[in-house]
């Protein structure tokens, strides 16, 4: 009997314990949530009982520097549908696939989906949007959204760039800039019950969105509309694959226009030509990335007797040279057991080194890169700041291609002194050109200027490296006088204004492979040659017939200084005949 009582007793105090403990942890667990996990939990009940809707931020503005602007936006509108709050499928699916102009099977798909929230279409008119708003459907929600829109259309497509359906840049400024154009999203908050009902006495809460700042650039509409033109109708009547025309200020590295012909339609960016529809996805992204591609930027040319330029600078700047020096041309100059010709092969006979450089005698500067030697060379190539990225404000630049110095014997050096066996890109020769003829300052090249709020008021005022010497004014000054010699008597004729001194050099050189048959054609020109407000650059790829710089791509900066220069206010030289 004792035994029995004794084993009851302990039989009691375990249940107790056990009861207790699990009292205890419960208690524990509870203190646990309530204190540590309070908040995660009352965000879920905020979640289950709120429904959040986003208010589009419209994107800010991008203004040229006569105020013109060049992407916007429209408003347009967002329609979605919350399922649990349909009371008539019918009339919803037939609405919506009426205003909507969509196929009824897709709009049923989508409106019968359970899911807190569904979006038929973003992009919708607004006066669609509108349409819709009037049925009063339940269910239907329609929202204010924005949608970019660029009143020129393919002007400046590859340096503008474009947003993509959340409205985020996808290349050019849009994308460099994108932290000051996009601005901040705002929310339509509804309060619901367990069923998913909105709760018509509690209304909506907003959290009013923030519109983009304005992006004020250098670019200039004017000019680039004609810049445009002129490398299309380049295109038509050389039959040319493509045409690059880069205008800036070689003082401030301001860029006026970058022409990169053909462009694409900035409000329809994914329409492509020719597109059969039995392209694959590879294709499609491999076509649109060739077709977005700022080649100004991107893309690397050899330079040809452009760069005649940089050899020209680094020979002065050494004392390797004097302007009355003599030299002689017999069509062809041997270096070691190489035979490299002038584009004259009967040779341009006896000449000092102002013919020299107006006649674009190769014999004349491979001697100068021989004198200079692959180290001082090198020097100037890095005080130039030739081999390095410009820093424009544009995504995707690349680098120049050069040998490496140390592979750098005689033949590389009498190849690279007159412009072949390496690459840059259009933009580091436009800067590089820009320093040495501007009195010797290093300038980067540029597109922003400022970001201003809606109200108009500067928020912020964009500056970038420059003033840094890369040359002597004593160099600068000759070499202007120099580059004005090519123009006014030399190969660079064609590239004659009325009325103003000019000063450029022109260029013709081989696409790789060598015997390819196919060439590109440019000149780099400058006015006032004394003192450069603006310099141009234009590069003709693969032109069909006559090919040579100085008669196909001269021409067209001529043009396009007689049109510019009377529009930036440039008085012409009293000295120069009209």
């Amino acid at each position: 009997m004792d035994r029995l009582k004794t084993y009851s007793y302990r039989k009691t105090l375990v249940v107790a314990a056990l009861f207790f403990g699990l009292l205890a942890f419960l208690c524990v667990r509870v203190a646990y949530l309530m204190i540590f996990c309070g908040g995660y939990y009352a965000g879920r009940a905020t979640e289950v009982e709120q429904r959040q809707r986003e208010i589009k931020a419209a994107r800010g503005r991008i203004i040229d520097r006569s105020g013109v602007v060049l992407a916007s936006n429209r408003t347009v509108c967002t329609v979605s549908v919350i399922h649990s709050q349909i009371k008539d499928e019918e009339r919803v699916i037939e609405c919506l696939a009426r205003e909507l102009e969509m196929d009824r099977g897709e709009v049923e798909k989508k409106v019968k989906k359970v899911s807190s929230i569904e979006r038929i279409k973003s992009n919708v008119s607004k006066e669609a949007g509108e349409r819709i708003r009037s049925c009063r459907l339940d269910g239907v929600k329609v929202d204010d959204d924005y949608k970019r829109c660029y009143p020129y259309d393919r002007l400046l497509s590859k340096v503008l760039g474009f947003t993509g359906g959340d409205n985020q840049g996808i290349i050019g400024l849009e994308s460099y800039y994108n932290s000051y154009l996009e601005g901040k999203k705002g929310q339509i908050l509804t309060f619901t019950d367990a069923k998913g009902i909105e709760l018509d006495k509690l209304g909506e809460v907003r959290m009013e969105s923030e519109n983009g700042d304005d992006l004020y650039v250098s670019l200039d509409y004017n000019i680039s509309a004609y810049a445009t033109q002129l490398a299309y109708q380049t295109m038509e009547k050389h039959q040319a694959t493509g045409v690059e025309i880069l205008v800036m200020n070689p003082q401030n590295g301001e860029i006026y226009a970058m022409v990169n012909a053909p462009e694409f339609s900035l409000n329809d960016p994914f329409a492509l030509e020719n597109d059969t529809g039995q392209w694959s996805a590879e294709e499609k992204n491999r076509r649109w990335n060739e077709m977005w591609r700022n080649t100004c930027v991107s893309d690397t040319y050899e330079p040809g007797s452009t760069f005649k330029i940089i050899t020209t600078s680094a020979a002065l700047e050494a004392g390797e040279v004097a302007l009355d020096e003599q030299f002689s041309c017999s069509g062809s100059i041997m270096v070691e057991d190489t035979r490299i010709r002038c584009h004259k092969t009967t040779g341009h006979g006896s000449e000092d080194f102002v013919h020299g450089i107006m006649n674009s005698c190769n014999p004349v500067f491979i001697q100068l890169g021989l004198r200079l030697g692959p180290k001082r060379f090198f020097q100037y190539f890095r005080q130039f700041h030739l081999l390095e990225k410009t820093g424009v404000d544009l995504p995707g630049e690349a680098n120049t291609i050069m040998h490496r110095e140390e592979d750098v014997g005689p033949v590389e050096l009498a190849t690279i002194s007159f412009g072949q066996s390496f690459q840059v890109t259009p933009i580091r020769m436009a800067a590089t050109v820009s320093s040495l003829i501007n009195g010797g300052r290093q300038v980067t090249p540029h597109c922003a200027v400022a970001v201003c709020g809606a109200d108009g008021k500067k928020k912020k005022t964009f500056r970038y490296p420059s003033g840094d010497a890369v040359a002597s004014a004593e160099t600068s000054e000759k070499l202007r006088y120099l580059l004005h010699m090519v123009v006014a008597e030399g190969t660079g004729k064609n590239g004659q204004v009325s009325g103003y001194s000019v000063g450029g050099k022109t260029a013709t050189s081989q696409m790789l492979p060598r015997g390819s048959g196919k060439y590109i054609a440019s000149f780099i020109g400058f006015a006032p040659a004394e003192d450069p407000q603006v310099l141009a650059l234009v590069i003709i790829h693969e032109p069909q017939g006559v090919y040579y710089g100085g008669t196909i791509a001269a021409p067209v900066v001529s043009r396009l200084f007689s049109n510019i220069l009377p529009y930036l206010s440039i008085e012409p030289s009293a000295d120069i005949a009209e």
